[in-house]
């Protein structure tokens, strides 16, 4: 899905004829093939280093998947596809290729050995065995998950260059994804829900590692934050700050200016799927000097033809060479950047061709669909004369450094290729939740986005403000005011105005501890 449209937003303020497009948030549905795949599409992809207390060595890696679950979907809600290979990918040498890779692949079987749960119905002179329709027959709890009738499993794979070992759970024979909270009938409680799962975070043992890593794969609220149906209803919002701060409630930043609020939040009753894992940073770094570059991706067999007598563990037959479909690492990237006829064939490529690419970085469109379509709006609107909104400075050195090689000093691996990853300083130490800025590096807070991405991070503002030039004007670094060098403030005359959606996001709306995620929104909620 794309997030906000920039060229549609400005139409907003300036009241302009508005643009038919398809405008959609986080990395949901963001290329043509992606969409007829649902269960494939990653939306969101994270990694930071650790913050949860006495975890500072460690990394947290975490891919959602199958995006705008409404918590109510039943009956059958939200299995991953048995089929498909999720994966995780760390390039720890800078050549734009998997060093290390964690592939996830699942299974899923009804209860009774496979039978299912059958109920007696009929007189006894009548009587027949009968398959019931539901996953769940009765309450679950984290002492008693009997009533399930459908069990989800998975397997994990570490790959290491040519090597590849089969994980194991510790005190476990297989990892188990917990079954979604289908409401408090079955679950009594969100907190009841919570210790449920929570039995499904597993400790795992790494070969060459000293420490374990931990696992979670399941139901968890959506984190993304982002002002949808507005943008959709033609814009419906002016997105500039319209306090002086965010937050201030004084009305006295850009005049009628949309303000923050949790209110704007279109995704607040949305579920996703995640896959975490949290990894001593010793196992992730290599040789190198410790920055690690990251994706996730989904693949499937070539090959699925329907079968026409369809069963629960056959619906199909499927075979040939895996083929990836699915693949995210910046947020942003493949919606806003990417034109639309690349789309499918960048979910299908590898960091390390994306020199393919370049020139949607480099020579982005939006910034310039947006003066050809409201340069003069904008001056009657402001009274302004800017001869052109877009900046000036190609290339755009400021985006292939936040998307393409990372920042030197802060999130640059020692050998660059440039290739579309997030990338992460494991040496520059994590900070605690209630010291975070939801505006990352631009917001004097190293640890965060784009030096990786944590939850907390609102990376809606902080791109909408870099596509249309906030590196080209000074950003605070150390608390000085600091121009990075790609380009001069003179590049982007509107490169420093606060856009935003108005839909805030930061750490404490998340849980401090791994995996971070908060637990998913119920069902059914009496």
């Amino acid at each position: 899905m794309n997030r906000t449209m920039l060229f549609l937003a400005v139409s907003s303020v300036l009241g302009v004829a508005a643009l038919s497009v398809d405008v959609q948030a986080s990395s949901h549905r963001e290329a043509p093939n992606i969409t007829r795949m649902p269960t494939l599409d990653a939306t969101d992809f994270y990694l930071f280093n650790s913050y949860e207390a006495g975890r500072e060595d460690y990394v947290s890696l975490i891919a959602n998947y199958i995006p705008l679950q409404d918590a109510y979907g039943g009956p059958n809600y939200f299995a991953m596809d048995p089929q498909a290979v999720y994966s995780i990918h760390i390039d720890n040498d800078g050549d734009a290729k998997a060093d290390i890779s964690f592939n996830f692949r699942f299974s899923s079987r009804l209860a009774n050995e496979g039978m299912g749960v059958k109920l007696p119905i009929g007189p006894a002179d009548n009587q027949r065995m009968v398959a019931v329709p539901l996953k769940n027959v009765g309450a679950i709890s984290a002492d008693d998950a009997t009533a399930l009738n459908f069990i989800e499993n998975y397997s994990l794979e570490l790959q290491s260059g040519t090597a590849s070992t089969m994980l194991s759970p510790d005190g476990a024979t297989t990892f188990t994804k917990p079954y979604d909270y289908v409401g408090n009938k079955t679950f009594n409680s969100a907190s009841a829900y919570q210790a449920y799962a929570d039995q499904y975070v597993y400790n795992v043992a790494i070969p060459g590692c000293d420490a374990k890593a931990r696992v979670f794969v399941g139901q968890r609220k959506d984190p993304f934050v982002v002002n949808l149906g507005e943008t959709f209803d033609l814009v419906n919002y002016v997105p500039v700050e319209g306090d002086s701060t965010p937050g201030a409630g004084d009305g006295a930043g850009f005049p009628g200016g949309i303000t923050q609020s949790s209110a704007n939040d279109d995704l607040v009753t949305k579920n996703v799927t995640a896959l975490a894992i949290e990894v001593p940073k010793a196992c992730l770094t290599g040789s190198g000097n410790g920055v690690i570059g990251a994706w996730t991706t989904a693949s499937l067999p070539q090959a699925r033809i329907l079968n026409p007598n369809a069963s629960l563990s056959r619906p199909e037959v499927n075979g040939g060479a895996l083929v990836q479909v699915s693949r995210l690492s910046n947020p942003l990237v493949n919606e806003l950047v990417i034109g639309l006829a690349d789309k499918d064939k960048f979910n299908s490529s590898q960091p390390a061709d994306d020199g393919q690419f370049a020139d949607y970085v480099t020579h982005p469109s939006l910034p310039a669909l947006l003066n050809i379509l409201f340069k003069d709006a904008v001056n009657a609107t402001l009274g302004t004369d800017i001869t052109d909104l877009a900046p000036s400075n190609f290339p755009r050195l400021d985006l292939v450094n936040a998307f393409l090689t990372g920042v030197e000093g802060v999130n640059q691996l020692a050998t660059v290729t440039p290739s579309e990853m997030l990338r992460l300083n494991t040496a520059i130490a994590a900070k605690p939740m209630q010291m975070q800025s939801a505006f990352g590096v631009a917001g004097d807070d190293l640890a965060g986005f784009p030096n990786g991405r944590r939850p907390g991070d609102d990376v809606v503002d902080i791109a909408l403000r870099v596509v249309m030039g906030a590196l080209c004007h000074d950003i605070p670094v150390n608390g000085t005011p600091t121009n990075l060098g790609y380009c001069a403030p003179e590049d982007a005359p509107v490169g420093n105005v606060p856009f935003t959606d108005g839909a805030p996001v930061n750490a404490s709306m998340f849980n401090s501890s791994f995996p971070y995620l908060l637990t998913p929104l119920a069902g059914s909620p009496n």
